[in-house]
């Protein structure tokens, strides 16, 4: 959320600005997880985390207004997003379609929207396209590489077969 980010660039913590605020710990907690909107927030406690934080209480409202807007933004199945990546590969040909996502850095604004199997995914395709085309591996993404998801995510043909054959083993 985005006081998350004025308390990192501020290098204050939640606690630090409770203190600094009078607002509660537990307010802030759930503003800044999104258990509640700022929207519904009284005038007086966002005129203090605004003031705490050295912003205007409209810059506040305009940056979360901008977050949930981006937020709200449509995402299709992960199937799909596999599908259509695979015929993006197929229309636009491998080095193409490698440079076009570096290019856009689709793979970090994916992972910024918290879209971690399709950030992961696309990583992987394009680490795959680039060694099978002989090419060097993009070292930008380094530190998502580190990461993996907390579930694993089988393909809906797997998931299937699975409650098919009702065991576990498919997978």
């Amino acid at each position: 959320m985005i006081i998350d980010e004025l308390l990192r660039e501020a290098k204050m913590s939640r606690y630090k600005l409770s203190k600094t605020s009078g607002v509660a710990q537990a307010t802030i907690s759930d503003i800044c997880s999104g258990k509640t909107s700022m929207e519904k927030c009284s005038a007086g406690t966002l005129y203090k985390i605004a003031k705490a934080l050295n912003v205007t209480v409209d810059a506040l409202l305009e940056a979360d207004e901008q977050e949930m807007a981006q937020n709200a933004e449509y995402r299709s199945s992960f199937e799909t997003f596999k599908s259509n990546t695979c015929h993006h590969v197929k229309d636009m040909g491998d080095i193409d379609f490698i440079i076009n996502t570096l290019e856009n850095d689709t793979i970090r604004s994916l992972y910024k929207k918290m879209w971690y199997p399709e950030s992961l995914y696309l990583l992987g395709m394009i680490d795959y396209l680039s060694k099978i085309n002989d090419l060097p591996m993009c070292t930008n993404y380094n530190d998502i590489r580190r990461h993996k998801l907390a579930q694993v995510v089988y393909p809906s043909s797997v998931l299937i077969q699975a409650a098919v054959m009702h065991s576990e083993t498919v997978k």
